[in-house]
């Protein structure tokens, strides 16, 4: 045991230097820039470098003592803080006033604590509630936008600091264009930085080595002593002129005590009234900073190959965050480049992950003294570094990969937090999003598809003369198929929509009884969206058309959304929880205003359990609807060329006329011109039986056992199709047949099939249909015909219904 962890341990040296070595570069460029380099805050630099170590620290041992699923996972502290701590601090400098330096030290520490506890709470509270993946719903670029915000924070900030000015002193105007460009000492304190930076970029353009990074800030210092060596330059003036950094007690060799932030922790000094007024930054803060974890972890995971659970990290997180704000220190978080780097030279072990952390502590407690002898051009061209690669990442990169709306959403994002502040940019950046979600989804039209009730049918089996007269007189029913979230800028096109099928020249060429609204695939009603349906319906009623809605339930968002503004209660408005239910109703409407227009309503049982509405048929009557109503007369003629045949075929008014034949007759009534004297020969085959509701003739998958005619009642098929989710049923009525494709072709039921009303049926068994195949060779194959061009037609019903659910 104590071998194998000498051996990881002595496996993990490499590791843990490149990790050291990347911890000193990130403490030196950004912890000396997490306080503002004007007053009170101008010699901070060091003890920013020590809360920037305990962090790191904290972070590293959170995770790597089982906190985190990645062996090797680094903890450091979160850069992109440093913008929204900067506005901190001047909001507390400003409140308490410069006169109180250490006053104002101490709050502004304590609000930067108060930051890390807030933080660890969030991530604590996603984790524990496993809301981790509720963080990627967050619009993508509005981040990117904040990334390059800090990336143009992060150039400004390489220039002050390169520069040795304050940051308030720091604005883009034509001074300080000339102190830049017309000053040669200045000119060179800023773009030897930048140049180093750029050159660097250049160079891992071409080559992708993981050690390219840190060898080069390591060998820049060398050749900075080489020259000042070989120059024989006083190290004082160097740092006068801005060459070095001007440490207090680093010149002399005695370092600054890493605890010394730790002194400022006294209540007497800390004001709770500036500290309060900083929550509004806190919370944007926070914002940002909950969006990091859940998107660094699974993209390290992928790069890892590495399983691991979003939310666990996010408790880690959590923690880490939680003791960072009790130690008096700020945010970290898992670092995804310097893990990745990690693990690629064998930090792959928590033995690494442990000595990292050791070796971190021994840098905090080194002290900052040999900060004074860094060369102010390395921590430029770091920081220049990571803000040239943030700008680059949300300008540049995404040029191809995001809308021209989300472009402009970042670019004014940048422009906002540069020229202003971060939370400024991250309040513009969620009004500017919101307010091109609206304009771009106002663009998309909520209209799936126009269908009409003769292309879009109900899986009702009819005989075949109800079918002809449905297929003409359907035409009277329109269907609207919406999707998405209906809200006050997509439901102007749906109303626009509705208004047409009304208007004038549309309603001369195809009159509407029927509006069928499906909402199946509708998210969301706003209010704006669910008032416009109140016009739609007042509209309709005007040219006594039904409304139907269909596709959710009074209890679901939609049907609340509508019972609001009082819609569904209104006459003539329907709801039925599906498309099929609401076309099954309409066409029994049809059929049922025709019988009893012609007193023939008891005549074909035809009409399926469910509710009835008696005043809809009874308007086909009304005296707005009677004499010279083009729907009136179109479901009278659509009649007496279907329905009417069949009742005064002479079959059927020959008394000696009995079942099965008068069944077969109204099954096929509709096909053609044929003996039907020839259909009397087909009875002696047919074998009576009566089912109970709720009888089970068959099971999806059973051997045939043949056909079966329906006299009377009414039978439900339940279809599983392995592509559908949801079983698609089937009604079948009185004149039609069940199981007549699985008989023919002697194949297993494809469906379950049930009396859903008690019922009597004709069965033609496969021996009797064999026998007749034998006996009456014509009339089976006459017969056949028939049947298959039935089937044809309910096979056709079947997929336009599955259609219908796409």
């Amino acid at each position: 045991m104590l071998n194998d962890t000498a051996r990881a341990s002595l496996r993990a040296i490499p590791a843990v230097l490149l990790g050291s070595l990347l911890n000193i570069l990130d403490g030196v460029s950004y912890g000396m820039i997490i306080f503002p380099t004007s007053a009170p805050f101008t010699d901070l630099g060091p003890m920013g470098v020590s809360m920037f170590f305990v962090s790191c620290v904290l972070a590293q041992l959170c995770f790597t003592l089982g906190g985190s699923g990645f062996a090797g996972a680094n903890g450091s502290m979160m850069i992109e803080v440093v913008p929204f701590y900067h506005i901190l601090a001047a909001r507390i400098a400003y409140a308490i006033g410069e006169n109180k330096p250490a006053e104002v030290i101490a709050t502004t520490i304590v609000a930067y604590a108060l930051s890390s506890v807030l933080t660890g709470l969030s991530f604590l509270l996603l984790g524990a509630l496993r809301l981790g993946a509720l963080i990627g719903f967050f619009p993508r670029h509005i981040l990117v936008g904040c990334i390059g915000g800090v990336g143009a924070f992060l150039i400004e900030t390489g220039l002050t600091v390169s520069m040795r000015i304050p940051d308030d002193d720091f604005n883009i105007d034509l001074e300080t264009l000339r102190f830049m460009f017309l000053e040669p000492q200045n000119l060179a304190l800023w773009t030897i930085p930048l140049a180093l930076a750029i050159l660097l970029r250049l160079i891992t353009s071409r080559w992708s080595h993981q050690l390219i990074f840190p060898v080069y800030f390591v060998v820049i210092p060398v050749f900075f002593y080489v020259i000042v060596a070989a120059a024989r330059c006083d190290l004082d003036e160097l740092r006068e002129d801005g060459w070095l950094f001007d440490i207090p007690g680093g010149i002399n060799g005695q370092s600054e005590s890493w605890w010394k932030f730790y002194t400022y922790f006294d209540r007497n000094l800390i004001h709770l009234g500036p500290l309060w007024a900083t929550l509004p930054t806190q919370f944007a803060l926070l914002f940002f900073n909950i969006l990091h974890p859940p998107l660094n972890v699974p993209a390290l995971a992928v790069s890892l190959n590495e399983d691991v659970d979003t939310n666990k990290e996010l408790v880690a997180h959590g923690y880490s965050n939680i003791l960072a704000g009790a130690f008096g220190t700020v945010p970290n978080y898992l670092v995804y480049v310097n893990t990745l780097l990690f693990y690629r030279v064998g930090g792959d072990t928590r033995v690494a992950g442990f000595l990292l952390a050791a070796a971190t502590t021994i840098l905090l407690l080194v002290g900052t003294g040999p900060i004074a002898y860094i060369p102010v051009p390395v921590v430029g061209a770091l920081i220049f570094v990571l803000g040239i690669d943030l700008v680059k990442e949300a300008l540049w990169d995404t040029r191809h990969r995001v809308s021209r709306t989300e472009y402009i959403t970042i670019l004014s994002i940048i422009i906002a937090m540069t020229v202003w502040d971060f939370v400024i940019g991250v309040l513009f950046g969620i009004v500017i999003s919101c307010f091109f979600f609206v304009v771009q989804n106002s663009q998309r039209r909520s209209i799936r598809a126009f269908h009409t009730g003769e292309t879009m049918v109900s899986t009702v089996r009819r005989p075949s003369a109800q079918r002809a007269y449905l297929k003409e007189v359907t035409k009277q029913t329109t269907i609207l198929r919406l999707q998405g979230f209906l809200f006050f800028g997509t439901i102007t096109y749906v109303e626009e929509a509705i208004r047409g099928i009304i208007d004038a020249p549309s309603w001369q060429r195809n009159p509407v009884r029927f509006l069928v609204v499906d909402l199946t695939l509708v998210a969301g009603v706003d209010m704006s969206a669910a008032e416009a349906f109140v016009r739609v319906q007042r509209l309709l009623a005007a040219k006594y058309v039904t409304l139907v809605f269909c596709g959710f339930t009074v209890d679901s968002p939609v049907g609340k959304a509508l019972e609001s503004v009082g819609v569904m209660n209104s006459e003539g408005v329907e709801l039925f929880s599906t498309l099929n239910d609401a076309m099954e109703w309409t066409e029994n409407v049809y059929l049922k205003a025709y019988f009893r227009s012609q007193k023939l309503e008891t005549s074909i049982p035809f009409v399926l359990p469910g509710r009835q509405d008696v005043d809809v048929i009874s308007s086909y009557q009304s005296s707005q609807n009677s004499a010279g109503s083009p729907r009136r007369s179109m479901l009278f003629e659509a009649g007496s060329r279907t329905i009417a045949n069949e009742i005064r075929s002479p079959p059927i008014l020959d008394n000696t006329a009995t079942e099965p034949f008068l069944t077969l007759v109204r099954a096929f009534s509709s096909f053609g011109d044929f003996d039907f004297s020839q259909f009397r020969l087909l009875v002696p085959y047919f074998q009576r039986m009566s089912v109970s509701e709720g009888f089970v003739l068959w099971h999806q998958g059973d051997n045939s056992d043949g056909l079966y005619l329906i006299e009377s009642g009414v039978l439900r098929a339940t279809y599983q199709f392995a592509e559908y989710a949801q079983s698609i049923e089937e009604s079948m009525v009185p004149g039609t047949l069940a199981g007549e494709l699985s008989a023919l072709s002697n194949l297993p039921r494809n469906a379950k099939t049930v009396a859903e009303r008690p019922a009597v049926l004709w069965k033609l068994s496969n021996e009797s249909l064999r026998r007749l195949e034998t006996e009456e060779p014509n009339l089976a194959r006459m017969f056949t015909h028939m049947v298959l061009k039935s089937a044809k037609i309910d096979y056709d019903t079947l997929l336009a219904a599955l259609a219908g659910r796409q």
